[in-house]
């Protein structure tokens, strides 16, 4: 859809909106581990609009509005058009209070007055004299006044909107038709913004031994701009990016308002004396907003929820595309959450853990309570797994209860999954010295366990130039770089492991 002005030696012709999109969101690569951080949304979308648009002979621009304002405008590329594309430009101004103050500088307005005791509204005509950078200053039939001096709520009413400014973010493009034509345009670009990460849900079954794990896709968008109806896609990997995508983006100017009153008895003090008139109930005060007015606009803590269908996985090279079956709403400033996976039944480990300093004698320490899955077709998985955060809900009789959280990373087929749930206030570990000799020194580390039920529990010990391990109690395995110790601990009882460190030159 678009609409055009009348002909001239270059028309405008403005397009709204998109009649579809396209939304492809790519991770912020240096995130890490774990979910996104709703404050610092670092990652990146590419955008693909279709448009509609009716170009007459001549030269023309083109106004495709409502881009996302984190747009990347040097990426933009647009297709369709018969003529191509003479130039593009990122709009001006974006409409705000200040910018339209500073586009009708000089220019008749009206001020409009609500005495709060009566509720009574006048208005009456005025010239702006001075811009938002300082004092409003304001010239009526009665002379010059301030903006909002008056102790009286004031606000100024505009006749029409100023050339150049926009409501929404704008693209703006030049092209040439040798005939008027209907074009089916494409619009893609990049923009910032945007992140996703995954989000699960593991809940034990009864038996203790399984559990079911549910999977969510979170994508976030901190731009002003929804794109409703849209084909979200996700990217899962770490692409390569050489350009700074912050310092691409071109903000549009966005003037701030400032208003403020001349020290003078015909603002300030007619001011003190409107609110003392009020504290000492001579004058009510001004009636409450109405709850439309108070309603705040969507945040990031607004989530929407998709849950009919799943996320359909794809290969995209070397990465995982993940794609919604079905179009959907990218809120502005908001969070959508798709069904992304559901396995039943998955086998799982529960043990304790932890990774010590062998010299570190201290007292006593509470194990990690960990849970341990295989990435395994045959155990129940065996899919990519996205990064992200690990919810543990255990049953309590006839409901499930959080144990604890903890932040995953990528996983593929094939992999170990290890989640840390969080410390046990029922199984410790401490280290003791219990003889040196010289370069050699003996530790005793003691595992208490005081649950009524045995305990799994595996201890990394590190390594170092410093000293080797001299003999030890029980046979030591390796895992990732460390020596590991793996025991059962009995119900209401402890386990010992006896080493000997001896320290080099």
């Amino acid at each position: 859809m678009s609409v055009a002005a009348p002909a001239t030696a270059q028309s405008v012709i403005t397009s709204p909106h998109p009649d579809s999109t396209s939304v492809t969101i790519y991770r912020d690569p240096d995130r890490g581990d774990g979910g996104i951080n709703l404050n610092w949304l670092n990652g990146f979308a590419l955008i693909t609009e279709h448009r509609r648009i009716s170009l007459p002979v001549g030269e023309s621009v083109i106004r495709f509005e409502g881009v996302a304002n984190g747009m990347i405008a040097v990426s933009a590329v647009v297709t369709g058009l018969p003529g191509g594309v003479v130039q593009k430009n990122r709009d001006a101004a974006l409409l705000s209070p200040a910018a339209l103050l500073d586009g009708t500088l000089g220019n008749r307005v009206h001020i409009r007055r609500t005495n709060p005791a009566t509720g009574k509204v006048t208005e009456e005509d005025a010239v702006i004299r001075s811009g938002s950078d300082n004092a409003v200053v304001l010239q009526t039939a009665h002379g010059y006044e301030g903006l909002r001096c008056s102790g009286l709520p004031e606000t100024i009413v505009y006749d029409a909107i100023p050339a150049g400014l926009s409501a929404k973010p704008t693209l703006s493009v030049t092209t040439r038709s040798e005939q008027a034509v209907t074009a089916d345009v494409t619009l893609t670009y990049l923009a910032t913004g945007f992140d996703w990460a995954a989000h699960y849900v593991a809940r034990v079954n009864d038996d203790g031994k399984t559990l079911d794990l549910f999977g969510w896709l979170t994508v976030a968008n901190s731009n002003d701009i929804s794109f409703a109806d849209s084909q979200l896609l996700a990217v899962a990997g770490r692409v390569n990016r050489e350009s700074d995508y912050d310092a691409l983006v071109e903000q549009a100017p966005s003037p701030q308002l400032n208003l403020r009153c001349w020290p003078m008895d015909t603002t300030s003090t007619v001011q003190m004396q409107y609110y003392e008139r009020m504290m000492e109930g001579a004058l009510s005060p001004p009636p409450m907003m109405a709850p439309a007015a108070m309603a705040m606009a969507k945040s990031m803590d607004e989530v929407t929820v998709t849950a009919q269908r799943r996320a359909v996985q794809e290969d995209l090279g070397d990465l995982k595309l993940y794609r919604v079956p079905m179009r959907v709403d990218v809120n502005a400033n908001g969070q959508k959450q798709v069904a992304l996976l559901e396995k039943r039944k998955v086998p799982f480990d529960h043990l304790y853990g932890a990774t010590i300093w062998p010299e570190n004698v201290d007292d006593a320490v509470p194990l990690h309570m960990l849970i341990r899955m295989r990435n395994r077709e045959r155990d129940g998985l065996g899919l990519p797994l996205p990064s992200g955060g690990i919810a543990l809900f255990e049953p309590a009789r006839d409901v499930q209860l959080l144990v604890g959280e903890d932040d995953l990373r990528d996983h593929a087929i094939g992999e170990e999954i290890e989640a840390e749930i969080g410390g046990s206030p029922q199984l410790h570990y401490q280290v003791q010295t219990t003889s040196r000799d010289g370069k050699q020194a003996r530790y005793r580390l003691n595992i208490s366990n005081a649950n009524d039920r045995a305990a799994a529990v595996e201890i990394r010990l590190q390594q170092s130039d410093a000293f080797q391990y001299g003999r030890t109690s029980a046979k030591l395995g390796k895992k990732n770089g460390d020596l590991l110790w793996k025991v059962t601990v009995p119900a209401n009882g402890s386990s010992q492991l006896d080493y000997v460190l001896i320290h080099r030159d």
